[in-house]
């Protein structure tokens, strides 16, 4: 009997504790690659980080940057020299103080560590000083208008220098408001709340769990179903039953990023071929696309059709670049320029419910202008690593977006570019697009994109698509959430009626 009542009594209060905790629950459209910010790149891991690692400096929801572990910043008057005072008594899930000593090794490692994906933001970073114990200085080798984009990013996630020996990706340990606690790949990642950020009170959830979904169809029944208290990207055609669910909010939010094709021009055998080989093939692939179709058919009225990586209400946007329309005749003439009738290639994509229905519209619209393309739904991380190794022909992709238009350009594009999957490489874009990185100015830097992007446009390494929107669903019982126009998922003072 002492032992039956012992096990109720364990039971009980198992299940009190349970119901005293209090999960929120975040559906991803894709499972995110490492949890090593230095050496990550999906979108949805940087959802994740945003709760698990706090960075120098953030954004708000009208893009100005803002203190973070940062408290100011200052250039030096020949802008070569950016020092931050940083917060004190700020600490790492570990336990150990966040400095200025944390900090150089921080962003020592993303500029060094031999597969960061950080080196090519970072490039301008020639040393790091620490002044004392609370302010560091970053010298440069050139002014960089881009640096503090960079560092409001994962460039400037920090992680426990003490960590640095073992593998971070399998138990990452930073300093944001809730710290890693379970992965399990495929399923779910879960953080658990850090009592000691300085910043606790305002974060009002004992664990986050992160649900990869990639079907948006089940997502969304996830979510109705009470399993799911939010989700990220919402697929267009389910946007009018959702705009008429009262127990939903559906808040939908111009983004920073785009939707394009990837093409593998110099990456090996896998190049070789008329689409990676002939300018002509890729401009006529590009008139067999209707974008204003992809947008009425699949997006909704949410997939703006874009002609260049930098949305409209970017001041880089260029009217001299308009969206070019669907010609499949045109298309035609072009492919018999370059001496072939048909043209077959493969195009990988990640396999969820709206990539699915993007790409065999791109496949039945292609086959009327003279393409024969076979569809390769890929888990998302695992076609990321296929091109980077350069083992795809064209790969439809999107880019979350940065607030500096460098950060939607330079690494894809130039010779030595982190996220050159295409493998492109011309030496004119590589000296226009450095060049607007050192230039404060603008307009300077204006001109500077706008000549890049004639070549660019010509020689179509990318074929953008559409702009990324964000289309966040929520349940009726959150409340306090904003969504922002990089697509994070911020979760102070949100909180959630149960």
């Amino acid at each position: 009997m002492r032992t039956l009542f012992a096990t109720v009594l364990t039971g009980a209060l198992l299940a009190a504790s349970s119901a005293w905790a209090q999960d929120f629950r975040i559906g991803l459209q894709e499972d995110p690659d490492l949890l090593d910010p230095h050496r990550a790149r999906t979108f949805v891991g940087r959802i994740v980080f945003t709760s698990l690692c706090d960075k120098l400096i953030d954004v708000d929801a009208k893009l100005n940057f803002v203190p973070e572990l940062a408290s100011e910043w200052a250039w030096s008057d020949e802008n070569k020299t950016l020092t931050f005072k940083l917060v004190e008594g700020a600490l790492f899930h570990d336990g150990t103080p966040f400095n200025a000593e944390a900090a150089k090794a921080n962003i020592d490692r993303a500029r060094t560590l031999q597969d960061s994906l950080r080196k090519s933001e970072l490039a301008s970073v020639e040393s790091v000083e620490v002044v004392d114990e609370f302010t560091v200085a970053l010298h440069l080798s050139k002014p960089d208008a881009t640096l503090l984009a960079q560092l409001s990013d994962r460039a400037g996630m920090m992680l426990s220098p003490a960590t640095f020996d073992g593998d971070v990706a399998a138990n990452p340990v930073c300093s944001g408001p809730y710290k890693f606690a379970s992965r399990v790949q495929n399923d779910r990642i879960v953080l658990e709340k850090f009592a000691d950020h300085r910043d606790a009170g305002a974060h009002h959830f004992d664990r986050l769990v992160f649900l990869p979904i990639p079907d948006s169809t089940v997502r969304l029944a996830n979510l109705r179903a009470g399993d799911l208290d939010m989700l990220e990207r919402l697929n267009p055609s389910d946007a009018e039953s959702v705009r008429g669910d009262a127990a939903l909010q559906f808040m939908p939010v111009a983004g920073l990023g785009y939707q394009g094709i990837t093409i593998n021009t110099g990456g090996g055998e896998r190049s070789e071929n008329p689409l990676g080989q002939d300018k002509r093939v890729r401009q006529a692939f590009q008139l067999a696309i209707g974008r204003d179709v992809i947008n009425d058919v699949v997006g909704q009225k949410l997939f703006e059709p874009a002609q260049q990586p930098f949305p409209a209400a970017s001041p880089y946007n260029s009217p001299s670049f308009p969206v070019v329309q669907r010609d499949p005749e045109a298309a035609k003439a072009l492919l018999a320029e370059a001496g072939v009738e048909r043209v077959s290639f493969e195009l990988s994509f990640g396999n969820n419910t709206t990539t699915q229905a993007i790409n065999e519209l791109i496949q039945a619209m292609a086959a009327e202008a003279g393409f024969d393309i076979s569809l390769r739904p890929t888990e998302f991380a695992a076609m990321q690593q296929d091109m980077k190794s350069g083992n795809y022909q064209a790969s439809q992709i999107g880019w979350s977006g940065r607030v500096d238009p460098d950060g939607n350009l330079h690494q894809f594009v130039t010779c030595e570019g982190a996220l050159n999957d295409s493998k492109y490489c011309n030496e004119e874009v590589d000296r226009l697009l450095n060049a607007a990185r050192v230039t404060p100015d603008v307009g300077e830097r204006q001109a500077l994109y706008e000549d890049a992007q004639k070549i660019l446009q010509d020689e179509l390494p990318i074929i953008y698509i559409y702009h990324q929107p964000w289309p966040f669903v929520l349940s009726g019982a959150v409340s306090g959430f904003t969504a922002y126009p990089d697509g994070m998922v911020r979760l102070k003072g949100v909180q959630l009626s149960k």
